[in-house]
């Protein structure tokens, strides 16, 4: 009795296969067993040492690949569907860039610094340096009553001192993308403070609502369908 008791029991475990007019038919969901090992993705940190990759031809790559710009600092590179309907992922680009805080308040020495180093050179860029690197200490002022305009005394020369308006909105180009290809530029507000303890700080907001994604994306996308065009239509590269 036991002993036909556990053979019915492993019976129950078995699916039942039916076969009728319409096709075959289950009881319960069954996965094909196969072996179908993918390598693990290769990283990288810039664009060129993934073209690089691509025409060394190094690791063996399917006739049609697909390029993904998945954000301003991350792209892959996928192969087409298998027989398993899976893709694989050959290289994993994730691109480095200096940090800045948008929106924190930083000493003024630190900004000075801040915008010379993580900032492409351009007109309000040196803009503001030339105003942040002259204002003096305890004249900071609100000017008006939108929340963004503020003057403040300024060193005009050796000795001679003027007050002036704190330039608002300012375009600028920070490294927020990889360096193969244009810098986005957006509109930022730079507010300045003195709480009479630590002296002059400045904080600089994003003004466009991150249109510049889009921008830096698009700008990976043509880099790499130029460097790539000697491939055909080998490579389809999406963002």
């Amino acid at each position: 009795m036991i002993k036909e008791a556990l053979a019915y029991v492993v019976g129950l475990s078995r699916p039942q296969l039916v076969e009728t007019e319409d096709g075959h038919w289950s009881d319960r969901k069954l996965n094909r067993v196969s072996y179908n090992p993918k390598a693990d993705a290769v990283k990288m940190c810039t664009l060129t040492s993934l073209v690089d990759y691509i025409r060394a031809g190094v690791d063996g790559i399917t006739e049609r690949m697909i390029v993904h710009v998945v954000s301003p600092l991350e792209v892959r590179l996928f192969s087409q569907l298998d027989y398993d309907r899976l893709r694989e992922t050959l290289v994993i680009v994730q691109g480095q860039v200096p940090d800045f805080k948008y929106g924190f308040y930083m000493g003024h020495e630190a900004f000075l610094i801040a915008l010379q180093s993580k900032f492409q050179q351009s007109n309000d860029r040196d803009l503001l340096l030339r105003f942040a690197g002259t204002v003096e200490n305890g004249t900071i002022a609100n000017y008006g009553d939108d929340g963004v305009t503020q003057k403040a005394t300024v060193s005009k020369g050796v000795a001679s001192k003027e007050q002036c308006i704190v330039p608002n909105p300012v375009h600028l180009q920070p490294f927020r993308t990889f360096v193969e290809v244009d810098q986005p530029e957006s509109a930022f507000v730079f507010r300045m403070r003195d709480d009479g303890k630590d002296g002059v700080q400045c904080a600089i907001f994003e003004a466009d609502g991150g249109a510049w994604k889009n921008e830096a994306m698009e700008n990976i996308k043509t880099y790499l369908q130029e460097q790539l065009a000697e491939f055909g239509d080998m490579f389809t590269v999406i963002s």
